[in-house]
């Protein structure tokens, strides 16, 4: 799969959709500087993520992060409460959205997403819902028993999760 370059004006979208915030990675550069000096600094973000994308390497530079706990709720002393954030740097992030932009697009023209696929999909949710809405009333509608299982993934990450069955 060969990835199409990229030009500065994708650059300068991409830039302008991530959120301005003061946050950093480890090169220290908050969103809100990089937005600043977007138009001195898009034909070089360009050729980075070009060079990037003809090489098939992700710079090793990009690939670190400042991981820092944030936290959900409950007793501050207990650990359990905090989930790590993983804080990328403002080039990473932008390098990303490239790639992300091509693969999505290489999915959808491939069809490589099968229909019930609603993850990582343009309105999953909505669709996910009309769905099990639609398959209920139809089961209903035919005087068909209706079961449900629904999972409470409130802590996905901890190795403890609780599903209900109606």
């Amino acid at each position: 799969m060969k990835l199409k370059y990229t030009r500065p004006k994708e650059i300068g979208k991409i830039i302008k959709s991530l959120k301005s915030r003061n946050s950093h990675g480890n090169d220290e550069i908050p969103m809100k500087i990089l937005k600043g000096s977007t138009p001195f600094i898009t034909s070089h973000l360009t050729n980075m993520c070009n060079k990037s994308l003809s090489s098939g390497i992700f710079p090793s530079w990009l690939k670190f992060s400042e991981i820092k706990p944030l936290h959900k709720k409950g007793d501050r002393t207990d650990i359990t409460n905090f989930r790590p954030i993983s804080l990328l740097t403002s080039f990473s992030k932008i390098l990303e959205k490239v790639i992300y932009t091509r693969l999505y697009q290489h999915i959808n023209q491939n069809n490589v997403f099968t229909t019930e696929q609603y993850g990582f999909r343009n309105n999953s949710t909505e669709k996910a819902s009309f769905k099990l809405i639609n398959e209920i009333l139809l089961a209903l509608n035919d005087k068909l028993t209706v079961g449900g299982i629904f999972c409470d993934l409130e802590k996905a990450f901890n190795s403890k999760s609780w599903c209900t069955i109606v």
